[in-house]
């Protein structure tokens, strides 16, 4: 989402329905926004928060013995936490709201993230509050989690604020580095990302230590609410051994040599006719491949062969290989990659994924319509209701996770609130099973990087916990 401030308009949903297990229906494509294919099943749903505008991002634990999800508020001002043991009866288990939001402006909660350093489990809570707003610097808030499911136990550890620049971190990405440190990159309304050491922010470290670098956006100029970068990918790549940040804003998408995050090294970019405002960049696992969104209205996630960009043979692509849409009339928020498959987050197209195994022929593998919209009127509704709309084509899906060690899907709708999916042929995600490194989103926080080089005892201990080889 593009945008840094909307009001929301309530509906009439209730806060604690549960929906109980659908598993799904055959539908024509485009026909009717009900429903959904018959490889997806629905295995539970909450009205997580009432009204449109109202949820945003999602975010699951990975370990089996920690079944968490995370649902943040945009204009709740608030972070939930669900168990979902049970996927078809999630149970909210804690709800924190910012103090007195009754004297916040702005987005709210945005991008969450949760990490984890030595034996402790953590949660870093994005915020983008407007000027006039108490905490117009706070970027995040971080949580000590590991007491779960016992709620008492949660508590907040640290707040992340960026002076230099107000309004707050859109997107972040939390990320264990090769070198065995846990950072935390973040986006500000200025031409760079933050890069944030987590250990110096949870282990009471002064605060003027954690910033420890900033990647910068090639194109450095300014747009509401996003600034130089709006998303970004980290991963380690085995081939080259770097690892590597993979930005999407203003200007195009830009990759970047992150190996030693102080002084961040341009390795190509992507950018021409159409790439110019970039909305999500994510890497295959191998970095060979890429899947980008613009966020446009009609104009599909676009796939690229990377290959003579990471070699070196080029310092700019601008013509990709094949290109995919739920629904030409609609646009897509975000997505989580799996290779080959990917998980869209489509706004009123909902759960959506279509897989890789040809990059240049994607195909539709399953769908299920969270949203009940239609072909709305646009970005923000129409000219009379603006923000306050709940006919826009920026309604619906939102956010999207991947749980890998069971293939449990987790989706939030900004309208319907938590969505919990199961796909034929999709029971888990190893990248070895697609002769890939096993690296995703999820992080290997005990291990580190798969690929890695292993790190002396001495070395480990500087950074905080002891890496070998693991998977991502």
């Amino acid at each position: 989402m593009r945008r840094f401030f909307f009001v929301a308009s309530l509906s009439g949903l209730a806060s604690t329905a549960v929906v109980a297990q659908d598993p799904g229906q055959t539908v024509h494509p485009f026909d009717k926004k009900t429903g959904g294919s018959s490889s997806m099943h629905m295995v539970g749903h909450v009205v997580t928060h009432p009204g449109a505008w109202k949820l945003s991002d999602v975010e699951m634990e990975q370990d089996p013995s920690r079944p968490y999800v995370y649902a943040s508020g945009f204009t709740n001002f608030d972070m939930q936490i669900y168990d979902v043991r049970d996927p078809s009866q999630p149970k909210k288990i804690y709800d924190w709201t910012i103090e007195n939001p009754e004297l916040h402006r702005g987005i709210g909660a945005m991008d969450g993230k949760y990490f984890k350093i030595g034996n402790k489990y953590y949660f870093a809570q994005s915020y983008q509050f407007m000027q006039g707003s108490p905490d117009k610097d706070l970027g995040a808030v971080i949580f000590d989690v590991t007491g779960l499911p016992d709620a008492s136990k949660v508590k907040v550890v640290a707040r992340i604020r960026y002076p230099q620049s107000p309004g707050g971190f859109h997107n972040t990405f939390a990320y264990k580095h090769s070198d065995g440190r846990v950072l935390y990159f973040a986006t500000v309304n200025d031409p760079y990302a933050l890069v944030y050491d987590l250990d110096k922010v949870v282990s009471g470290a002064d605060s003027s230590t954690w910033l420890v670098g900033k990647v910068p956006n090639p194109t450095p100029f300014k747009q509401i609410g996003t600034g130089g970068y709006h998303d970004f990918y980290v991963g380690y790549d085995p081939a080259t051994h770097q690892d590597k940040f993979y930005g999407a804003g203003l200007g195009g998408y830009s990759t970047w040599d992150v190996t030693h995050p102080e002084a961040p090294k341009q390795i190509f970019t992507i950018t021409g006719l159409g790439l110019d405002i970039a909305h999500t960049y994510t890497p295959s696992p191998d970095g060979h491949y890429a899947v980008t969104e613009t966020e446009y209205q009609y104009t599909p996630l676009r796939i690229w062969d990377l290959s003579e960009g990471q070699s070196g043979k080029t310092k700019n692509l601008d013509l990709p290989i094949s290109g995919w849409t739920a629904d030409w009339r609609d646009l897509s928020h975000n997505h989580e990659v799996r290779w080959p498959y990917v998980f869209v987050s489509a706004y009123e197209d909902g759960m959506q994924v279509f897989d890789l195994k040809d990059p240049k022929s994607p195909k539709t593998d399953g769908y299920y319509f969270t949203c009940g919209c239609v072909h709305e009127h646009g970005f923000g509704g129409t000219p009379d209701n603006g923000w306050e709309s709940t006919v826009s084509v920026e309604q619906g899906a939102f956010g999207v996770d991947v749980r890998n060690y069971d293939g449990l899907i987790a989706l939030s709708d900004m309208r319907s609130g938590l969505w919990l999916f199961r796909m034929d042929g999709f029971k888990g995600w190893n990248g070895h099973d697609f002769g890939m490194p096993n690296i995703s989103s999820v992080q290997a926080y005990d291990h580190g990087p798969e690929g890695a080089p292993a790190r002396s005892a001495s070395s480990a201990s500087v950074a905080g916990t002891h890496q070998t080889h693991g998977n991502q």
